[in-house]
């Protein structure tokens, strides 16, 4: 699975790096994975792609979108770009060789979606399909107003973590970026809400802005790599990078601990509980 960042990264890399490619030969689920999702019958992708043309590229939360002449080829998995002569991943859900020798190819980690349909067609997927509707907190759209929409009945006895990253409330914020936003906003993600007064909301919203705009900014966090197998350069302040370091701002020793289906990384001196 991606998040925001790297999905609006991967989208402008694919625009720049593949548009005007024309697709030769397509291999799907050759590595069967029992979290990898596919329209239809994974088999017959390359009839529905090979000598098409790569169009242009967008990001919708998790999923990069890319136009494929009449088709859409939807992905919510790494992806990655093979120049021509390099040798390719044995193992892929997902391989696109194009006729110039290079290829891309995609390695579902956790979970991930690799959707063919034709364009006049619509998803059937939802986080796909939601992702459209909303805005993208990297848009104006996504204002205080919008994000104060997002309370409602039972929204106070929601977990900070839960309030952000569950229920698709703002779509491709998982709990990879989560845990700085948390951390920017001085908020302990087992915070319920209904405990935080109006100046900690405004911080948390502030925060959900500013740090996924500086993430996409830094072309993606440095515990995930783009299109190229390059690493982000974001710094995350609470990952697994950092995990049993200290807090850059009062020096306490992060801690990571399961919570909620999921790992959460905090600073107890910063995130008072």
């Amino acid at each position: 699975m991606i998040e925001l960042p790297e999905t609006f990264v991967i989208a402008q890399q694919v625009t720049k790096t593949l548009q005007g490619k024309r697709i030769a030969h397509v291999v799907a689920n050759q590595t069967p994975h029992g979290f990898a999702w596919y329209t239809g019958d994974p088999a017959n992708y390359n009839n529905l792609l090979a000598g098409k043309t790569i169009g242009t590229a967008a990001a919708y939360a998790t999923n990069v979108e890319i136009q494929v002449e009449d088709m859409l080829l939807v992905i919510s998995a790494p992806l990655r770009y093979h120049p021509a002569g390099e040798k390719l991943p044995k193992k892929h859900q997902l391989l696109v060789e194009f006729e110039d020798g290079s290829a891309c190819s995609v390695n579902v980690q956790m979970w991930g979606g690799m959707f063919c349909f034709h364009r006049d067609e619509k998803g059937g997927f939802p986080d796909y399909d939601l992702a459209k509707t909303h805005p993208s907190p990297l848009t104006d759209t996504f204002d205080r107003a919008y994000f104060d929409g997002l309370f409602e009945d039972g929204s106070d006895k929601t977990y900070a973590k839960a309030f952000l990253a569950t229920k698709q409330r703002i779509p491709g914020l998982g709990n990879g970026v989560l845990q700085d936003i948390l951390w920017t906003a001085r908020i302990h993600p087992r915070r319920k809400m209904g405990t935080l007064p109006a100046e900690e909301i405004t911080a948390m919203f502030e925060a959900v802005k500013s740090v996924l705009r500086r993430m996409t900014d830094l072309g993606g966090r440095d515990t995930e790599k783009d299109l190229y197998g390059c690493l982000g350069g974001y710094k995350t302040v609470l990952s697994k990078n950092t995990v049993g370091q200290r807090c850059p701002e009062c020096g306490t020793m992060i801690v990571k601990e399961p919570y909620l289906g999921g790992s959460i990384y905090y600073c107890e001196m910063c995130q008072k509980l």
